[in-house]
């Protein structure tokens, strides 16, 4: 089968670019492991109680890893999601030609460039690609180095952490048709495309362009470089909503509970958020360039949508989104959620 990526070459850029972490010793380190596994279970009780989901499939454990482990673990989701998608697009072109013809070895090393740069910074995240239903990860190093950075109280900061990831994993566990309508929307997205070597191309000079960005800030790329179709614009918008949605859940359902378990939560929240706005100017290139600015906008547009829906029908009214992907909110609806509720509960 043809292959856009070099994976095992992606794995190994990665994990020779990556950052080691914080120093700490082995006593400190199996100390934060435990923790986090704890909290992440009394996590779980605080977002069940205030949202009212339950899982409704059996929940992996959480998996704490390093910096490393976080890019390998998202490598082996990516190449099961990609693996089919290039193979469908390419259809029956010869492995070798269509492989040579897109450099997947330069592609490799590219994406393992920016899977080791994220691997620095991101907290946690739940990984849905590799596995049914997907599986809480909490990056150890990443989470000590802010909680260092901002001054939190240690046990507080990581609880918070967990609250928000929890969520997520609640959203793919608690509504298990979440993970295949995502999927399938990324398939979609490829379906509309016009030509599977111009589209596969375009994701190659994305790819390319963002791999330069981390040596030239001043470069310039939008994720929207690829949408080249009506249809993968639709696609484009329905995903932007879920995904607004289900940051903006997050954050609210961390800034619902926080008071009430956490003392220091309001410190935590101003000092993170200050953390979110700053930074060296090709850091702030890079995380728009990444997407991570639109994931910024996204926590806050999604947050104010939930608390404006919870305001008018109460938590259970709002679950009502949860019934299917037709009760999902459409992207003009983030704005106006009176137009959702009166779209959903009439």
């Amino acid at each position: 089968m043809a292959q856009f990526v070099d994976w095992d070459l992606a794995a190994a850029t990665a994990g020779a670019l990556s950052k080691t972490g914080p120093a700490v010793s082995l006593d400190e380190a199996t100390q934060v492991v435990s923790e986090l596994r704890d909290l992440t279970d009394e996590a779980a009780g605080h977002v069940a109680a205030y949202t009212g989901l339950v899982p409704q499939v059996e929940v992996p454990p959480v998996r704490v890893v390093d910096r490393r482990d976080w890019a390998k673990v998202n490598i082996a989701g990516l190449k099961q999601v990609i693996g089919p998608l290039v193979s469908r697009i390419s259809g029956d072109k010869p492995p070798g030609q269509f492989a040579d013809a897109i450099g997947s070895r330069v592609t490799g090393v590219q994406a393992g460039t920016i899977l080791a740069f994220l691997s620095g910074r991101v907290l946690g995240q739940y990984e849905v690609f590799s596995s049914d239903p997907g599986q809480l990860l909490l990056n150890a190093p990443n989470i000590v180095d802010v909680e260092r950075k901002i001054n939190a109280d240690s046990r507080d900061f990581r609880l918070w952490v967990c609250l928000h990831e929890v969520t997520h994993r609640t959203q793919f566990t608690a509504v298990p048709w979440m993970r295949g309508y995502f999927l399938g929307e990324v398939q979609a997205f490829v379906d509309a495309s016009q030509g599977g070597e111009h589209v596969l191309e375009r994701l190659r000079r994305g790819v390319a362009t963002l791999s330069d960005s981390l040596r030239n800030p001043d470069s310039r790329v939008s994720v929207l470089d690829i949408v080249q179709t009506p249809g993968q614009k639709a696609v484009l918008d329905r995903l932007t909503a879920l995904m607004t949605l289900l940051e903006g859940h997050a954050e609210f359902v961390m800034d619902g509970v926080g008071p009430e378990v956490i003392p220091s939560v309001e410190s935590i929240r101003a000092k993170f958020n200050r953390r979110r706005e700053t930074g060296n100017p090709m850091e702030k290139a890079i995380r728009r360039l990444l997407g991570v600015e639109v994931k910024m906008r996204q926590y806050a547009e999604g947050r104010k949508f939930v608390h404006g829906v919870v305001e008018r029908v109460g938590m259970t009214g709002f679950n009502q989104i949860f019934t299917s992907p037709l009760s999902l909110p459409r992207l003009e609806e983030l704005g106006d959620p009176d137009a959702w509720v009166t779209r959903v509960h009439g």
